[in-house]
């Protein structure tokens, strides 16, 4: 399991977080959050990482959760999961990230971004958001970001609906700083984040936190949504839900 995500240091202050489970389009297990919260939380610790750098496999980024390896962990609920433990630490991470989508990003390989600092995606780039025809609500601090990205009524397209975006779409939305060819896309993400590690790091600490704003309003935002998913993944109406998905697509990734 440990080969499903690949960190690698690079030079000019880089650390790559590589999603490698392409057999299932990099769909998160337990394991592979765990193995994301450490590099990260690593980051925030070390003197020579000035950035992250999200990627995933040629033609796919992350299928999201592996619903199967998820439901058969979540016994404890959403708020003991993996899951959401990396998702505060994504939230509350004070290295730069940048995000590299090819492919596909459905659930959290879509609201990983909103999270970045920089994203960029190819051609092929598909976002989807399909929590609530799941039965269960968005995650990582989405209905807050979200809205805010894109305007509410849009928002409410991406996150009630799971209308997809693609990747021209999303550069028109905001969601993405450029769209490049897919041979150049990693190339491009690990520049722009080796430009970030070498500026002043007092100074870009400070002007992020100015960026991003309010930093307490999202974390009360995820947390909210952390319980209202735990109260709904609960449900009948997403144990039907998530029953049938997994039993029309084994394994099942998504959420």
């Amino acid at each position: 399991m440990a080969d499903t995500i690949a960190i690698t240091d690079l030079e000019g202050g880089v650390r790559l977080i590589t999603l490698n489970r392409p057999e299932k389009k990099n769909a998160l297990t337990g394991a592979m959050y765990d193995a994301m919260r450490a590099a990260l939380a690593e980051a925030d610790a070390s003197e020579g990482i000035g950035a992250v750098v999200f990627a995933g496999q040629p033609g796919m980024f992350s299928a999201g959760n592996d619903l199967a390896d998820f439901m058969g962990s979540a016994a404890g609920g959403f708020s003991a999961s993996s899951a959401l433990a990396f998702i505060r630490q994504l939230a509350r991470t004070r290295t730069p990230m940048v995000a590299a989508i090819d492919g596909i990003a459905v659930g959290i390989g879509a609201t990983l971004s909103l999270h970045c600092d920089l994203v960029y995606a190819s051609p092929a780039a598909r976002l989807r958001m399909p929590f609530v025809e799941l039965g269960l609500v968005p995650e990582a601090a989405s209905s807050y970001l979200l809205p805010r990205r894109v305007g509410r009524l849009k928002a409410t397209e991406l996150l009630l609906l799971s209308s997809p975006l693609d990747a021209d779409e999303a550069l028109a939305l905001g969601l993405v700083n450029a769209v490049l060819p897919a041979d150049m896309l990693l190339e491009q993400a690990i520049a722009q984040a080796a430009k970030l590690a070498a500026l002043p790091r007092g100074a870009l600490a400070a002007s992020r936190a100015l960026i991003r704003g309010d930093q307490a309003q999202v974390e009360a935002a995820l947390e909210a949504e952390a319980r209202a998913f735990d109260a709904q993944l609960r449900s009948p109406e997403s144990q039907e839900r998530l029953a049938a998905f997994l039993t029309r697509a084994k394994p099942a990734a998504s959420a």
